[in-house]
């Protein structure tokens, strides 16, 4: 399968968008060529704004530019973008419901050799808990550019999580989008293996190595979360793992636990993730094997429950 980066499918998305509505502005925070909005400059420089390293200005700007009545669409490194701007985000733009689109690349552990300070382990948590946010985590090019274009029509602010790791392609080309459901991606039993972002081809190929045939569910919605289908996967599973490239406090695996807690019939549930540690620095492939994020690993923990 094509393999693209999620941050690359951003790229390609916003330069549509841009021409196709004269209403979306653009703004990064002096990463243009990394996160890719650098794309939107190449075919529109007017709306196209580089507001230097300065990432709390620009998520005041981009919520002044909302107000003004502009969609915005405002990237940066999820670490910044979460960490660094965090209180404008939560004040300027989630307290008023400011219409900006929040595209954070180069997050998770496969940030790879740019090491702990820049790998982005913390910001579903961050984000997911502000009211008003949604937040969205694809798991391939194909569904980062629906979702890209679909927050453009939802109303409020919008948290995207984009990768820097170009990955394998597993939607079709007419995939479409749907806001707050999850995709079974392979239909089995016994186990559901509940898995976002780039962790979805991980979790796949790990069900190729199993002696049973587990179902496997992507969630490119994280808030609002699909509750409905968790409920039924605990019905009708035996235990519910959650695979995640993120913290497993506040994540995926947290969403997952939140909806099943008030919940008479219930499965045991295990969660797959950064276990409450830093990163460091090394390869995309050496750090997922390191910290237990590869197919062989999620193939492994399954077989052990």
């Amino acid at each position: 399968m094509a393999k693209q980066a999620t941050r690359a499918a951003y790229g390609q998305a916003i330069a549509q968008l841009v021409q196709e509505n004269e209403n979306i502005v653009v703004l990064d925070a002096d990463l243009a060529g990394s996160t890719k909005s650098g794309e939107a400059k190449k075919v529109c420089p007017e709306r196209h704004f580089d507001m230097g390293i300065a990432e709390g200005n620009m998520m005041a700007v981009a919520a002044g530019l909302a107000a003004s009545g502009k969609i915005a669409y405002a990237s940066t490194f999820a670490v910044f973008a979460t960490g660094r701007a965090y209180d404008q985000v939560r004040n300027s733009i989630c307290y008023p419901n400011l219409n900006v689109k929040i595209c954070a690349t180069h997050s998770g552990i496969t940030v790879g050799e740019d090491g702990a300070s820049h790998q982005a382990l913390e910001d579903i948590a961050l984000m997911r808990a502000i009211p008003n946010m949604k937040v969205f985590s694809p798991c391939d090019g194909v569904e980062a550019k629906a979702i890209v274009k679909a927050v453009a029509d939802i109303d409020g602010p919008c948290y995207v999580r984009l990768g820097r790791l170009a990955v394998d392609t597993v939607n079709d080309e007419d995939y479409k989008f749907e806001f707050g459901k999850g995709v079974v991606m392979n239909k089995g039993e016994k186990v559901a293996i509940i898995a976002t972002g780039m962790m979805v081809q991980e979790s796949l190929e790990a069900a190729k190595e199993l002696d049973f045939n587990p179902t496997v569910v992507n969630i490119p919605t994280i808030k609002p979360i699909d509750a409905d289908l968790i409920k039924e996967l605990a019905k009708t599973h035996d235990a519910i793992v959650t695979v995640e490239e993120h913290n497993v406090i506040g994540g995926l695996g947290s969403a997952v636990a939140e909806v099943l807690a008030s919940e008479k019939e219930r499965c045991p549930q295990y969660m797959i993730g950064m276990q409450d540690t830093f990163g460091q620095s090394g390869t995309p492939a050496e750090l997922l094997d390191h910290y237990g994020l590869n197919a062989k690993h999620i193939a492994d923990f399954v077989k052990n429950i």
